[in-house]
């Protein structure tokens, strides 16, 4: 019999503790890492030639939109592509539970992000969308957060005004059962319309439903721009309620007086960090994506429309085109395009570095699957961190750049025994050509997969390799614990 399933021979191990490179084997027996070192007298079933490449963590995407593109795309190759193995799910306010639409019923924004199909928001309880996520069987792990967005929404009538005591005893009811269930915490983000009604007050009780779990809170804060620091406080005092430790997601500088600010908003939040559990994440472009809204159009210096219900045929074109073709003012032409998303052109490259160098920052593509013409980070980010920053730019050592978006990572989502190549961990893999990766999505041809990734195992299982998948769909769902119980 042979000593090992699968054999990683003669690669160059970085383990994504930030530790220094170094040169073994790796052997996997079932879903874990069963030894690191010299394996050449050893036999296994499989045996990958590692030899000239990296040997990493799979990658852990700290902030996506993926609730539902899970159990629609369950290969998943948006995300195998880059070497991505684990997914955490439900940012920005926003999960596809707990809430179940009614026959007909328009998905409000933000939750549109996640698709417009109502029907796909069909779960009264958060257990029940993690046991049919399960039963989907997707090819990468999942950590799912609970949007208050979602919260909001499935326990209040108008989401223009602040939750009645009532609600937020129901939706602390909601959260507590959600935790119950294995969610890994919170989010927020009370900079969308839907949830900026709601004050400090009612996130920081409903946040109180954390306790006694071992959660989470992330949040895409109130103010990216002028109010920054107001928010991140804000964000940090909700995390606090729930005794949870705190994410400031996708962290930026929108607008040009505020360009140069990451300065202040750095040394804030490491002052904050001395004394409490903060961590951030960030994606390595100067522009972000969301629903397509008035209030960004003064921020943004170009706007391109990624998706429109009742025009789908301008997804993809510059908001000002858009204008100029329909004899609309940008305005205007942003009501007649409801629904939409769009693609904002509003940070500054030299915020954007400074921030992805900055120690603690992880990397999260916030990607968002389901618009027909993406940002290009649903498709480049790790590659673009991997081969354009940590590479060709220089901004920080291959070493730190796995560490941001695997060891870091997974300390600060708490998932247990990923997130470092050690024996007795889950065999979650990744294997790259250092002098070779990089994305190749760009802003006009968005969906392209990147270059230099050889194969990537998840749980043990090769479900990338060579370019495309295997099939293989070895994903879990990682489940939370409360702080007395055994984590999943």
């Amino acid at each position: 019999m042979s000593d090992f399933d699968v054999v990683l021979r003669g690669g160059t191990v970085i383990d994504g503790t930030g530790a220094p490179r170094f040169h073994a084997d790796v052997g996997i027996v079932g879903a874990r890492i069963a030894a690191i070192g010299d394996l050449s007298r050893a036999s296994a079933r499989c045996e990958v030639d590692a030899r000239g490449r990296v040997v990493a963590p799979g990658f852990i995407d700290a902030h996506t939109h993926d609730d539902r593109y899970l159990m629609q795309s369950p290969l998943m190759p948006a995300k195998l592509s880059q070497g991505v193995t684990t997914v955490i799910t439900g940012n920005c306010g926003i999960s596809l539970a707990p809430w179940c639409a009614t026959p007909g019923q328009a998905v409000p924004p933000p939750l549109d992000l996640l698709g417009e199909d109502a029907a796909a928001f069909r779960y009264t309880a958060f257990g029940d969308y993690l046991d049919a996520l399960e039963q989907s069987a997707p090819a990468v792990n999942a950590a799912c957060l609970v949007g208050h967005t979602t919260l909001r929404v499935a326990t209040m009538d108008r989401l223009d005004r602040a939750a009645t005591d009532a609600e937020i005893a129901a939706m602390q009811a909601l959260l507590r059962d959600a935790m119950a269930s294995g969610a890994c915490g919170m989010s927020t983000g009370a900079a969308y319309p839907a949830a900026m009604p709601a004050p400090t007050e009612e996130m920081v009780r409903v946040a109180t439903a954390l306790q006694g779990f071992d959660a989470v809170h992330a949040s895409h804060i109130r103010d990216e721009a002028d109010r920054i620091r107001e928010a991140i406080d804000e964000a940090v005092a909700i995390g606090e309620a729930g005794d949870a430790g705190v994410v400031i997601s996708h962290h930026k500088l929108m607008g040009v007086k505020n360009h140069g600010g990451s300065v202040e908003t750095l040394a804030q939040l490491s002052q904050l960090m001395r004394h409490r559990c903060v961590g951030l994440d960030c994606y390595p472009y100067q522009a972000g994506s969301t629903i397509l809204r008035k209030d960004r159009l003064p921020l943004s210096s170009r706007v391109i429309v990624t998706r429109s219900q009742p025009h789908p045929g301008f997804a993809g074109k510059d908001l000002h085109e858009i204008a100029a073709a329909m004899g609309l003012s940008p305005e205007d032409a942003v009501d007649a395009l409801q629904p939409a998303g769009a693609v904002y052109f509003l940070m500054d490259e030299a915020d954007v570095r400074r921030i992805l160098a900055f120690p603690q920052t992880m990397i999260g593509s916030d990607g968002l699957p389901h618009d027909p013409v993406p940002h290009p980070r649903l498709w480049g980010t790790f590659p673009r961190v991997l081969g354009h920053y940590s590479r060709d730019v220089g901004l920080f050592p291959l070493e730190l750049a796995v560490h941001k978006m695997t060891g870091l990572t997974a300390r600060h989502f708490g998932l247990p025994q990923r997130g470092v190549l050690a024996e007795g961990h889950y065999a979650d893999v990744t294997v790259f050509d250092a002098d070779r990766i990089i994305d190749t999505a760009t802003f006009e041809c968005p969906v392209a997969q990147a270059d230099g990734i050889d194969c990537v195992f998840v749980n043990g299982k090769m479900a990338w390799r060579d370019g495309g998948s295997t099939g293989v769909r070895a994903g879990s769902v990682i489940r939370r614990a409360a702080r007395t119980g055994v984590p999943a």
